[in-house]
């Protein structure tokens, strides 16, 4: 096999494996608290666990948001960096104030590279 054959067969084989190896998939919330304020009426606080294969940072779940029942976002946390040595990982976020009569909301996580796509939890209020 002639030299640059076998480059272009090393050169093959290198991309495949990357794509289907390297690559995280999408970013999944895997768990959530919540906790209603004691002295402000439908204020909340959100403990989010999210999963994901960060890679560094050029892939790594960047955000979760909450969203209402008709798809409105509520509340985002920014995440600023990779979490690539804590997995999963679970971040919070206060003095969210929820409309009236929402009674039910849906957190979901966010990468860079997938966006969303990845699973989801749905989560009553506490009262």
């Amino acid at each position: 096999m002639g030299r640059q054959m076998k480059t272009a067969l090393w050169l093959i084989i290198s991309v495949v494996f990357s794509s289907v190896f390297v690559q995280a998939g999408e970013a999944d919330v895997t768990a959530v608290t919540i906790t209603k304020n004691s002295t402000e009426n439908r204020v909340y606080s959100f403990d989010v666990t999210v999963s994901h294969g960060d890679e560094g940072w050029k892939h790594y779940a960047n955000s979760w948001d909450i969203v209402g029942p008709d798809g409105v976002i509520l509340a985002t946390r920014v995440l600023y960096h990779p979490h690539v040595n804590e997995q999963p990982f679970t971040r919070s976020l206060s003095g969210v104030k929820i409309p009236e009569g929402i009674g039910t909301v849906t957190i979901r996580a966010h990468d860079l590279v997938h966006g969303y796509g990845g699973k989801v939890v749905s989560s009553q209020l506490p009262e």
